[in-house]
């Protein structure tokens, strides 16, 4: 059994991360770490954690001889720091994303990470839905032909002014980095270059803000929103594909919602989550279809988790389509390139 540190206990970690350390018959959940006591007594007394492996800091966590690995899945501005002191003390760790705040702290930490030695695993969940991996098949098997454009849409709802959500951290820049960008816009970003296999070759984004102010957490006012709500991205790729993406925390009743399409010579795929709620769907048009879009069956070999996946990783017999930590940096600079376009309002060059 692989000794898992679970270091920052919100929503992704309660709702994801931990449930498959628990489903993994390779991992145990031994240690976890939260700066809010509350949320760590109270999570501890859910996953049975002896009060001495229940820490505030991150750094007693890491040294913890019961730890063998470490799970982070904390705010935005602090994976880089708590990945490095973990691959320094010769742990392994898979890390939430996008991996760091951006490009030179993610060139640093891949730099650790090669030197001491360690596994690295970036959470980019989607490459784990059955739909994109029989679709990543698919396209990579030729069936399409030459690629010609890809859509992507991922739309949340939670942004609205009728949501009523306070200035939590994932406004703030200094904490996020970026917003529905970084948030959802990273996932989609690398979701099309996973199902692709190809590369980016060029940018030309417009960010906006929408709702400019939200009340404080503390009830003592309203602060300033200081990253983007939505985000429009046109991409050119390797293969001559040209891309396009709309991002937005802004869309009136969806949930987790995500299209791409795909088209090319020969045929087209859509990849669809949340159409109806919690499922992925893949439908293909083709000659075999004739040229009708059909939902298709997914085979059972698709079907993965991405938590065992991290213990298969580290395990040595992972499958090659997890993401690490130089999978990292490419997203780090397509992001940090997406928003120098947006700013400068021209194509940057990848």
């Amino acid at each position: 059994m692989i000794r898992i540190g679970s270091i920052g206990l919100g929503g992704i970690s309660g709702g994801v991360h931990i449930p498959g350390i628990q489903r993994s018959p390779d991992l145990t959940l031994t240690a976890i770490c939260d700066i809010d006591e509350k949320r760590l007594h109270e999570r501890g007394e859910q996953y049975k954690i002896p009060e001495d492996h229940r820490f505030t800091d991150y750094r007693d966590l890491i040294a913890c001889p019961d730890v063998d690995a470490v799970d982070i899945s904390t705010p935005n501005n602090v994976h880089a720091e708590i990945a490095m002191a973990s691959a320094r003390a010769g742990k392994s760790y898979g890390v939430e994303k996008p991996v760091t705040m951006d490009t030179a702290e993610a060139e640093e930490l891949a730099k650790v990470t090669h030197e001491c030695g360690v596994q690295s695993m970036i959470y980019f969940s989607y490459r784990y839905k059955a739909a994109a991996r029989y679709m990543r098949s698919i396209l990579l098997s030729g069936r399409l032909g030459r690629l010609h454009h890809v859509n992507m849409q991922y739309y949340q709802a939670w942004g609205l002014e009728s949501a009523n959500c306070p200035l939590v951290w994932r406004y703030v820049k200094k904490i996020a980095a970026s917003g529905a960008l970084g948030d959802l816009g990273c996932h989609g970003l690398d979701l099309v270059s996973f199902v692709t296999g190809q590369q980016y070759t060029s940018v030309s984004a417009h960010l906006d803000t929408i709702v400019h102010e939200r009340r404080l957490l503390d009830g003592s006012g309203m602060g300033k929103v200081d990253v983007d709500d939505f985000s429009n991205i046109l991409a050119t790729m390797d293969g001559g594909i040209s891309a396009s993406f709309q991002i937005s925390r802004f869309a009136y009743g969806r949930g987790n919602y995500q299209r791409m399409e795909v088209y090319g010579d020969n045929g087209a795929l859509v990849y669809h989550l949340d159409r109806i709620p919690g499922v992925d769907e893949l439908e293909i048009c083709d000659a075999s279809t004739d040229r009708k879009y059909v939902i298709t069956e997914i085979p059972q070999e698709m079907r993965v988790d991405q938590m065992q996946s991290f213990a298969d990783v580290l395990l040595g017999r992972g499958d090659g389509l997890n993401a690490t930590i130089d999978d990292g940096v490419v997203n780090e600079k397509l992001l940090d390139g997406i928003i120098l376009s947006s700013e400068e309002k021209r194509w940057i060059t990848l």
